[in-house]
């Protein structure tokens, strides 16, 4: 990855699947965007996303956050400055375990069939580079400990979260994303609603390493300094980016 995550305080999240702002020059105002979601969410769209903010930021730091394999590609690969892959640790199974291990099983697959082609994301992607190209990518891959905390939201359906963590499990969440899986970044999400800065707090004393994120339900500079005071690294703000981009603004730290 080419850029230190900890040292952001803002983060906007770009769903492709929406439409952007009339103006997004408000970007100008954040340090890095991730670009995700779920419904609609294509190989296709994403693209355009990613082309359009390239284009119109050239050094700002960009970001995928794939739901599914298949929104993932050379293209948005060579584009994105890394793949942020979630374990949702209080999800099921599938959004832990099998998805990574299928990903990566495909790209050991392809690591030793360099010439196959038809298959989705991996194959068909990775097929014309062959080792090169897995190599770039598992390099650009970055594992994000995930725990959702809207048993209400729609990514909390998608993942089958099983329960709402406690202070206390956040915190252990926090020290086995660092000392045991040892990804980089920990991403506590509420999905729309605004959850306070208690599980920051207590996440933040356990993560020296890995950079700390909160998303969910920040609408105002008051909140955004509020989760940042409790420890977290950084803010991922996306509703309001897409609805309303003054207050988007407003979400914004004065330093």
């Amino acid at each position: 990855m080419s850029f230190d995550w900890s040292k952001f305080e803002h983060v906007t999240k770009v769903d492709p699947a929406k439409r952007l702002p009339e103006s997004i020059d408000v970007l100008r105002h954040t340090d890095a965007v991730i670009v995700g979601g779920s419904d609609g969410v294509t190989e296709e769209n994403s693209l355009a996303v990613f082309e359009r903010l390239r284009a119109e930021f050239p050094d700002l730091p960009l970001v995928q956050e794939p739901y599914r394999s298949a929104h993932v590609s050379k293209r948005t690969v060579e584009v994105a400055d890394a793949v942020f892959v979630p374990a949702v640790y209080n999800g099921d199974k599938t959004n832990f375990v099998e998805k990574h291990v299928g990903f990566f099983t495909e790209l050991a697959r392809k690591s030793e069939d360099v010439t196959g082609s038809g298959l989705p994301f991996v194959g068909s992607v990775l097929a014309s580079k062959g080792r090169e190209l897995v190599a770039e990518l598992a390099d650009g891959v970055v594992g994000e400990g995930y725990v959702v905390q809207n048993p209400d939201s729609k990514v909390a359906g998608l993942t089958n979260v099983e329960e709402h963590y406690t202070p206390e499990q956040i915190a252990g969440a926090a020290l086995a994303t660092e000392s045991f899986y040892g990804f980089p970044i920990f991403y506590i999400e509420y999905s729309g609603r605004y959850g306070g800065p208690e599980d920051v707090s207590a996440a933040a004393p356990f993560l020296d390493e890995t950079a700390l994120l909160y998303g969910g339900g920040i609408g105002s500079r008051a909140q955004t300094d509020e989760i940042l005071d409790a420890g977290a690294d950084a803010v991922v703000v996306g509703d309001c980016f897409h609805e309303d981009t003054e207050r988007f603004l407003e979400t914004v730290p004065t330093t």
